[in-house]
C-alpha cells in the first residue's frame, strides 16, 4: 500500500544550479549558474529553501544551512538532448530526448512559412531568431498597418507567433498556432509553437499574460499516463497541460503568473484528492531570466520563499512535496537563452526521513529518476528512463494515538505540588509490534522537588526507567501531554535539557516528538526541535 496519497511537484521554471558537464555541447559557458547569480543580489531570500536543505545539494553548499536537511535532496542532471522546457519536463515525467528538437538559427524554411501564409491567409514579418520584447518594438507598428504576424524563434526548438490583441484576437491567435502545430510535424517537430500577444502603442508594446504553449504530444507514455491510467488524479498547474498536449492530465488550471500559480497550488492543498499536482511557476524564465533580469528574478525567489514557508504547514501527514526545475537561464549570461545546468531536487513530507545518511546525498541523479520516484510515493508502477530511488519512511501515525493515551496515564502520577503543572510522557521503543503497542512502551512523569533544581522531568523520567532496563534500548517516538492540575489545553514540548537527553539516545532524523493539546496532534523529529544537536559524534 502506497505511503503517500498526494504528491505536489512545483517546477522552478529555469532555476539552474550550476553548468552542466555537457554545458560546451550547448554554446554555454562554465560559470552559468542561475541561482548563485541571483544570490548577488540585495532582494534574495531563501531561509525557508535552506531550511528544506537546499544548502546540502552538491554545488549549492554556498547557501550555508541550519543543520540536518528536512528533505531528500538530490542534484539532478538532464540526459536529454535539449535545454528547452519541453525536454526538461518531459525528462523530469520519465521520458529522455535522445535526440534534439530541430533549432533553426537561420530562420525557418520557406516552405514552412508559405505553408502557414497559406493556412492563416495572412502574411510574415521576422522570421529570424529575436528577443521577443525586442521584435515586438522593431515590428509591431508594421504589424498593426499589415496584419501580417511576427513569426520568430530562439535557440530554443520554438515557433514564435506575436501579434497585437487590438488586430488579432487571443483565441483567433491561438487558432493559427493549432494550423502551425500541424504543418510543424516530422523533421521540423518543433518542440513548441507559442502565441505571444501583445497590446500598447507604436514604441510603447507590452506582451500580455495571455501567452500559451501548443506543445509535441509526448512520443511515449510518461509518468502522467500512469498515474492517469491508475484512476489518479493528475492535476496540472500553469502551463503544464500545455508542455504534454494535454495527455495525462485530469484536470488543468492554466495561469498568468507566480503568484496566481502559488495561490492555487495552495488552494489545492485544500482539496480532497488523490494523485499528483504538477504546477509550473514560468515567471523566473519567462519575465527574469529570458530578460536578464537579475533583481527581478531574485525578487520571484524571495517571494516564492516567503510563500513556502506559508504552504508547507497546509501539507497533510500522507502529503510529499517536491522542488525542482527544468533546465536553467542565467539572468547574468550575455545571451537571453536558455543555459545548460544541473537543476536542485528536494522532496519533503512528514513521512519522509531525509537523505543525509546515505553515500550518495546531495549528489548526481538523472532528471528521469524523479518519474520514478513521484510513482513509487503514489505506489503506481512506472520508472520510465529513470531508476527508482528508494525512498525511507517514518513509523505511521496510527500507533500515535495509542501512545497519547499511555502518557495521559502517566500524567495522573504526577508529583507536582508547587507548580501544579502536571506532565506525562510515553517512550516507545524501535521495535516492531503488531497489537501489543503496550508492552513497548516505557512511561514517565514529572517529579518536582522544594529544591527546584531537583526536579524531575516526565521525559527523562520515562528514559531514565528504559535505560535502566536495558541499556541497548533503541526508541521511536515519546508521546508528551500536560497541563494545569493534569488538565490538557494546550501542547506540552520539552524543555532544552530533555532534548538535549534524546539526542544522546535517538536518532534525531527519524525520532519523532508527539504533543497533544487535547484536540489535535502535532509531530516534530528531533532535528527539528533541536537544530544543530551537539553528540557524541562531536566527542
Amino acid at each position: 500500500m502506497a505511503e503517500i496519497k498526494r504528491v505536489f511537484l512545483i517546477i522552478l521554471d529555469s532555476l539552474g544550479i550550476g553548468a552542466a558537464p555537457d554545458y560546451a555541447d550547448f554554446g554555454d559557458c562554465r560559470d552559468n549558474d542561475t541561482l548563485r547569480r541571483i544570490s548577488m543580489d540585495p532582494a534574495f531570500r531563501c531561509e525557508t529553501v535552506r531550511r528544506l536543505g537546499m544548502g546540502h545539494i552538491a554545488g549549492v553548499t554556498w547557501m550555508g544551512n541550519y543543520g540536518s536537511p528536512q528533505s531528500i535532496v538530490y542534484r539532478l542532471v538532464e540526459k536529454s538532448r535539449g535545454k528547452d522546457t519541453t525536454s526538461g519536463h518531459w525528462e523530469l515525467a520519465g521520458l529522455i530526448s535522445e535526440h534534439p528538437m530541430p533549432t533553426y538559427p537561420d530562420g525557418f524554411p520557406s516552405e514552412i512559412i508559405e505553408a502557414f501564409k497559406k493556412a492563416t491567409g495572412r502574411g510574415v514579418l521576422c522570421n529570424k531568431p529575436a528577443s521577443g520584447t525586442q521584435i515586438i518594438q522593431e515590428l509591431g507598428q508594421k504589424h498593426i498597418e499589415t496584419g501580417d504576424l511576427i513569426v520568430y524563434t530562439s535557440a530554443d526548438s520554438v515557433f514564435q507567433i506575436a501579434a497585437h490583441e487590438d488586430i488579432v484576437p487571443v483565441e483567433q491567435l491561438y487558432e493559427y498556432c493549432r494550423m502551425a502545430r500541424k504543418i510543424l510535424v516530422g523533421e521540423h517537430g518543433v518542440g513548441r509553437v507559442i502565441a505571444r500577444p501583445f497590446i500598447g502603442e507604436n514604441g510603447n508594446f507590452t506582451r500580455t499574460a495571455n501567452r500559451r504553449d501548443f506543445s509535441l504530444e509526448p512520443p511515449k507514455p510518461t509518468m502522467l499516463d500512469a498515474i492517469k491510467d491508475a484512476g489518479m488524479d493528475v492535476v496540472g498547474v500553469g502551463k503544464i497541460s500545455d508542455i504534454f498536449a494535454g495527455r495525462g492530465i485530469t484536470e488543468s488550471h492554466p495561469t498568468h503568473s507566480n503568484d496566481e500559480g502559488m495561490a492555487v497550488t495552495a488552494e489545492l492543498a485544500q482539496r480532497d484528492f488523490h494523485g499528483l499536482c504538477f504546477v509550473n511557476l514560468v515567471d523566473f524564465d519567462s519575465s527574469y531570466g529570458h530578460r536578464n533580469d537579475v533583481s527581478g528574478y531574485a525578487k520571484a525567489f524571495a517571494e516564492f520563499d516567503a510563500w513556502l514557508a506559508t504552504f508547507l504547514p497546509k501539507l497533510k501527514e500522507d502529503d510529499a512535496l517536491i522542488i525542482t526545475a527544468d533546465h536553467g537561464c542565467d539572468p547574468g549570461d550575455e545571451s537571453t537563452d536558455h543555459t545548460r545546468e544541473y537543476v536542485p531536487f528536494l522532496l519533503h513530507g512528514k513521512k519522509i526521513i531525509p537523505n543525509i545518511r546515505t553515500p550518495r546525498f546531495g549528489l548526481n541523479r538523472p532528471m528521469a529518476d524523479a518519474s520514478a520516484i513521484v510513482c513509487d510515493l503514489l505506489g503506481v508502477e512506472f520508472a520510465g528512463d529513470g531508476s527508482l530511488v528508494p525512498v525511507k519512511y517514518r513509523h505511521p501515525p496510527v500507533r500515535y494515538e495509542a501512545l497519547i493515551e499511555c502518557a495521559i496515564t502517566a500524567m495522573q502520577g504526577a508529583y507536582a505540588p508547587y507548580s501544579h503543572y502536571k506532565v506525562g510522557a510515553a517512550l516507545l521503543e524501535e521495535e516492531e509490534f503488531q497489537d501489543d503497542i503496550v508492552s513497548h512502551i516505557t512511561c514517565g512523569c514529572n517529579m518536582e522537588n522544594a529544591s527546584y533544581g531537583a526536579t524531575i522531568c516526565a521525559e527523562r523520567s520515562a528514559f531514565a526507567r528504559a535505560i535502566s532496563s536495558d541499556s541497548k534500548r533503541k526508541f521511536k517516538a515519546i508521546a508528551i501531554v500536560g497541563g494545569k492540575d493534569g488538565v490538557i489545553t494546550d501542547f506540552a514540548p520539552p524543555c532544552g535539557i530533555c532534548r538535549q537527553v534524546m539526542q544522546e539516545f535517538c536518532d534525531p532524523e527519524t525520532f519523532r516528538v508527539i504533543l497533544y493539546n487535547g484536540k489535535e496532534i502535532k509531530t516534530h523529529t528531533l532535528a527539528e526541535l533541536l537544530p544543530l544537536g551537539f553528540g557524541g559524534d562531536k566527542l
